[in-house]
């Protein structure tokens, strides 16, 4: 085998490798990114989110304000009209828009 073949090869399996390595990184960033929180999980139960503002418990909850959901809160990252997007206190998990906890703070 002559030494051009040899960096030919090795410059083509590199570069499949890295091609295999970048699709694989973003379809795992996507998926997680999707991924919705659940109402069950301890941070969520910490903070007392619930999916559905609307069924904030108001005695447990006297923070909770008719009107405050995800959407209106200051820590909600998602453009305007989404259904769902981040929150910076749920990690990779993305909160309902509908949604509400008790870190709720008012949108400036």
């Amino acid at each position: 085998m002559s030494r051009f073949t040899e960096i030919s090869s090795t410059r083509r399996v590199f570069m499949m490798q890295v091609a295999t390595a970048a699709t694989a990184t973003l379809a795992v960033s996507q998926a997680s990114a999707q991924a919705m929180l659940d109402e069950k999980d301890p941070q969520a139960v910490g903070l007392a989110y619930k999916a559905d503002a609307t069924k904030v418990d108001k005695a447990k909850n006297p923070k909770y304000a008719a009107g405050s959901n995800c959407a209106n809160c200051a820590l909600f990252q998602a453009k305007a009209g989404a259904a769902a997007g981040g929150c910076p206190l749920f990690g990779a998990k993305q909160v309902s828009a509908k949604g509400w906890c008790s870190a709720w703070a008012k949108k400036a």
